[in-house]
C-alpha cells in the first residue's frame, strides 16, 4: 500500500488518504485529525471511527463531524480474536487505507494486522523503545527524566516495538506535576499525530526489509 500511495502521487493522483480510527476514550486526537482534514493540511478522510466503550465521548465528536461510528460491547471483545475480526471486516469494507489507534486501550491481533501489514498506526506518549505500557507517562515522571516525547508508530504483535515514523521531545520542566506533563504531551500529540498521518497521504513513508521507517524528502 505504501509503494502504491506513493505512485499514485508520482502520477499527480491526490485521492485522499482513506482512514479508520479506532478509539476508546475522549477523542482529542481524533479531534485534531477532524481539525486538520477540516482546515486542509492534511489529505485524508475518517471513513469509519471504532470504539471499544459505548461511552466513549470520542463518539460524540465523531457523531459532531458526521462521520460513521461503530461501537463494540464488552461482551464482544470478551472474545478479542473474534471482535478483531468484525473491526478488520468493517474496515476493510469501508476501503479504509490505514488504521489510525487514537487512545484505543486494546492491543491489536492478528485478524486487523493481517489485513492491514504495516498499516495499523500507534501514538504512544513516550520516546520509544523507553517506557513501554499503559502507564507511560506516570513511568516517565517517576522515573525523573528531563526529556520524554511522543512516539507514532506501526503496530505489530509485540506490544509497543513495531516500526517509529515520527519522534518528537517533550522537556520536562521543573515543579512540573504529573497532570502537567500529560497535558504538555498531549499537546504534541495533536500535532504530531496529524503530522504523520499527512507523511503517509504523501506517500513519503516506506518501512525497510529491517523494519527501519524511511522518510522520503518532499
Amino acid at each position: 500500500m505504501q509503494a502504491e500511495i506513493a505512485a499514485r502521487r508520482a502520477a499527480g493522483d491526490n485521492t485522499p488518504l482513506r482512514l479508520g480510527v479506532l478509539l476508546s476514550g475522549s477523542g482529542t486526537n481524533l479531534q485534531a485529525i477532524i481539525d486538520r482534514i477540516a482546515d486542509g493540511s492534511l489529505n485524508a478522510t475518517i471513513e469509519l471511527v471504532v470504539s471499544s466503550r459505548p461511552s466513549a465521548y470520542g463518539l460524540q465528536r465523531a457523531e459532531a463531524a458526521g462521520l460513521q461510528t461503530l461501537t463494540l460491547s464488552k461482551e464482544i471483545y470478551a472474545n478479542p480474536m473474534a471482535a478483531d475480526e468484525v473491526i478488520a471486516s468493517e474496515l476493510y469494507s469501508h476501503k479504509v487505507d490505514y488504521v489510525i489507534m487514537a487512545g484505543y486501550m486494546r492491543m491489536v491481533h492478528a485478524p486487523i494486522l493481517v489485513s492491514f501489514p504495516n498499516r495499523v498506526v500507534n501514538l504512544h506518549p513516550a520516546l520509544l523503545p523507553s517506557f513501554t505500557g499503559a502507564h507511560a507517562i506516570a513511568d516517565a515522571y517517576a522515573r525523573g527524566v528531563k526529556v520524554t516525547g511522543v512516539t507514532v508508530h506501526f503496530a505489530n504483535a509485540a506490544y509497543d516495538a513495531g516500526p517509529i515514523v515520527a519522534q518528537r521531545p517533550v522537556i520536562v520542566r521543573e515543579g512540573w506535576s504529573v497532570d502537567e506533563l500529560e497535558t504538555a504531551i498531549h499537546e504534541v500529540e495533536h500535532v504530531l499525530y496529524p503530522d504523520a498521518i499527512q507523511l503517509l497521504a504523501e506517500g513519503r513513508v516506506q518501512v525497510r526489509p529491517d523494519n527501519v521507517v524511511e522518510i522520503a524528502e518532499a
